[in-house]
């Protein structure tokens, strides 16, 4: 039988365990729509259980499923080192781990209102040079007195839109809402323990009226927290004034994942300032370029930006909000809305270096989402950032650290060494030979012996004893 005959047999096997079909969709009316399928389909689909879809039958049941359908073999996104159970409400059909390399910068000195001291700063990366230069400007901070971070705003939207039959109703609805604001604050806050609404912008254009509700989250990014508390504020605004045509919750003015001037202007999330002032001396003994090589750089690259339409003036603000981004468990496509920084730099009278960035949405959590999943959350603790009471905390790192990566890449250009670092750290041009077998996660039991996370002889995972170590050894290193 061919491998895709095997797919289909197997599928038809594991049907039982799936979910029912879905039904066909419905316009408007409710009628069952009957267009025809750009293909035949196959009657394949992934596998999973109805009841426990992270139990260790059916993610092996879905390994063997990928890997007879495309024809390779899954040697090292098999493995994986917590229970499958731990991502459940962050992963559907998990199958296994992507393991990305994980980087270490610092330690970074900040001076915030939240974060004071020093941290290690984790960055998951495959960027070649990146570390490396985040870790550089980290240490040119340091030998300056650091970074010193400000939250300016903090706040969190969803944006409904409603549409009525002329804009004179409109205005009424818009004068209504804000004679009501305590009304709908309170529904809205029913729903959460944690939500409290600030405030209600509304924006007129036509006949429609859109929203934008402004929520303290606390320590949580906030965006499903916000759906449900803007949802709850609108029926009791539909309940209550007469008129409105069509409603809907979400109108793309909050600009969800996506940068814009509205969330530039009015922020999305925590708006956060990274500043330091580097010495001259500094900054040439460690960059090899003056003061005034960075601000004439910077006014050049600002009509590059303007020309190009750019939504920031910054060099590379994505990447240290990526590389913490995912080290941390954050919803990687907020960094869409993050990367959107305000960069700045000017001589001082005493002839120095003032360099800054804003990040006027950054949207960042320290508990909820994807923050509790294992390496996610070893991340955070690593900065001292899990948990409840730790978000502007970690915001203010992530700030600190966007900044040391602004005056890195700066100097580089200016000193025209950004290629020849790229070259030395970043060269990776050949196909890497990987073995076989990936190398299993080891770890050390109360006995002393070694113990690998890899299948036992049955094949299940289960911890395998392999010998005795000498702890006192260990422990000396």
């Amino acid at each position: 039988m061919s491998v895709t005959g095997r797919i289909i047999e197997r599928a038809v096997q594991l049907n039982a365990l799936t979910t029912p079909p879905r039904v066909p969709p419905r316009n408007g009316h409710g009628a069952a729509e009957a267009a025809a399928p750009a293909y035949t389909p196959t009657g394949v689909r992934v596998p999973r259980f109805r009841g426990d879809d992270y139990c260790s039958e059916i993610v092996s049941t879905r390994q063997t499923f990928v890997e007879e359908y495309a024809g390779t073999t899954l040697h090292h996104v098999r493995w994986h080192s917590f229970d499958p159970h731990l991502a459940s409400g962050n992963c559907e059909h998990f199958t296994g781990v992507a393991q990305i390399p994980l980087g270490i910068a610092g330690p970074m000195h900040i001076e915030g209102e939240h974060a004071r001291g020093d941290f290690l700063v984790p960055l998951a990366t495959t960027e070649g040079t990146l570390v490396a230069s985040y870790n550089r400007g980290m240490h040119t901070l340091n030998a300056s007195g650091g970074a010193r971070c400000t939250i300016m705003e903090d706040a969190m939207q969803r944006a409904p839109v409603f549409v009525f039959a002329d804009a004179r109703r409109g205005r009424e609805f818009i004068e209504f809402v804000h004679a009501n604001f305590p009304q709908v604050a309170q529904m809205a806050e029913t729903t959460s323990n944690v939500a409290r609404l600030l405030e209600i912008e509304a924006y007129s254009a036509n006949r429609m009226v859109y929203l934008r509700f402004d929520f303290h989250t606390g320590d949580a990014a906030g965006q499903n927290m916000v759906t449900k508390a803007t949802y709850a504020g609108c029926k009791w605004l539909l309940r209550h004034f007469p008129g409105v045509e069509r409603f809907y919750l979400e109108s793309n003015l909050a600009t969800d994942k996506k940068p814009s001037r509205i969330n530039t202007l009015r922020t999305r999330g925590k708006r956060v300032t990274a500043e330091a002032v580097i010495p001259r001396d500094v900054l040439h003994q460690r960059m090899r370029v003056w003061p005034e090589q960075i601000v004439y750089h910077n006014q050049v690259a600002n009509v590059g930006a303007l020309l190009s339409g750019a939504m920031s003036n910054g060099l590379h603000c994505a990447n240290a909000i990526a590389a913490m981004f995912i080290a941390t468990g954050q919803d990687v496509a907020n960094v869409a809305e993050a990367s959107a920084a305000l960069a700045h730099t000017e001589l001082t009278t005493g002839d120095d270096l003032y360099i800054s960035v804003t990040i006027p949405s950054l949207i960042v959590a320290t508990f909820g989402g994807g923050t509790a999943l294992p390496t996610q959350r070893e991340c955070l603790e690593v900065m001292g950032c899990f948990g409840r009471g730790k978000v502007r905390k970690f915001a203010e790192i992530v700030a600190g650290t966007v900044l040391a990566g602004e005056l890195s890449l700066a100097c580089a250009i200016s000193s025209h060494e950004w290629v020849s670092s790229h070259e030395r750290y970043g060269r990776n041009r050949d196909e890497k030979k990987a073995p076989t077998q990936p190398r299993l996660p080891v770890g050390v039991n109360g006995h002393g012996h070694v113990i690998s996370n890899g299948p036992n002889a049955n094949g299940h995972g289960a911890g395998v004893q392999v010998g005795p170590i000498d702890l006192t050894m260990q422990q000396g290193r």
